[in-house]
């Protein structure tokens, strides 16, 4: 039998390193200098958590923070429901053409999907603000919450369905006793990434959020116009652990749930 080690050309542990080190140094460096006691953002003089008691008390800061946990619920779970239909009509299907159409969002460039959004919303007269921002979301969200519920389903067994059905369940029933508690891991991590990908999401929103509809990420955009400060720095690290933290429950849940 060979050796998988023997497959891999020598040398290449210094450049997975580098990789690594180019990809999480930056974010690490962030983290590090959110607690810089100094004004200037790149001179450490001391530790402090004063910039994250700012940030709390930033009521400009917590609104848009507010208005991305408001278009975050409501577009993962509009997205997740429609996904999960999707799934559902999709199954059993070998439809490669339908599976494509689903996951297109994926592959597009966000900027041509946020472009695409807000010429809709223009042609039919649709006012800019947040509701645009849940409608562009839910669209984005949908393949996210997609393909977990998809490989959840692909993982059941197909005779439950049909052993429901043989002790006189009706389709609703067999579903809401059979299939819903099964599929509920991945449509539970579904949901969880695609809460974070719309939390996160700065392109779309960019484009089709009116006044008052400041998320966030579009908040930060701001703020690191006229400098980098501490408080971008500590706003930053407060939205990386949270995105972290969701993606990490995702995981678990989905690995949970295939177990």
């Amino acid at each position: 039998m060979t050796d998988a080690h023997a497959l891999v050309p020598r040398g290449l542990g210094p450049v997975a390193v580098l990789f690594f080190a180019f990809l999480y140094l930056p974010i690490l460096i962030l983290l590090v200098l959110s607690f810089n006691a100094n004004e200037q953002a790149t001179i450490w003089t001391g530790f402090s958590t004063a910039w994250y008691g700012r940030v709390l008390g930033n009521g400009d800061i917590l609104k848009a923070a507010g208005n991305s946990l408001t278009v975050a619920a409501s577009a993962s779970l509009m997205g997740t429901a429609l996904a999960l239909l999707a799934a559902l009509g999709l199954k059993g299907r070998s439809s490669r053409p339908l599976m494509a159409l689903v996951s297109l969002p994926l592959l597009v460039p966000e900027i041509v999907t946020a472009v695409a959004s807000l010429l809709l919303f223009v042609l039919i007269g649709l006012p800019l603000g947040l509701a645009t921002v849940v409608l562009a979301h839910t669209v984005f969200c949908i393949p996210f919450a997609f393909l977990p519920i998809r490989a959840r389903l692909q993982g059941m067994d197909p005779l439950l369905g049909d052993a429901a059905h043989d002790l006189y369940a009706t389709p609703l029933r067999a579903f809401l006793r059979v299939t819903l508690p099964l599929l509920w891991p991945g449509i539970l991590s579904g949901l969880m990434l695609a809460f974070i990908i719309s939390l996160d999401d700065f392109v779309i929103t960019y484009f089709v959020a009116g006044a008052g509809a400041t998320t966030l990420p579009v908040y930060i955009f701001g703020m690191i116009r006229i400098g980098v400060t501490p408080e971008v720095n500590a706003v930053s690290a407060m939205m990386l652990v949270v995105s972290i933290a969701f993606v990490t429950l995702s995981w678990i849940v989905a690995r949970r749930g295939s177990a």
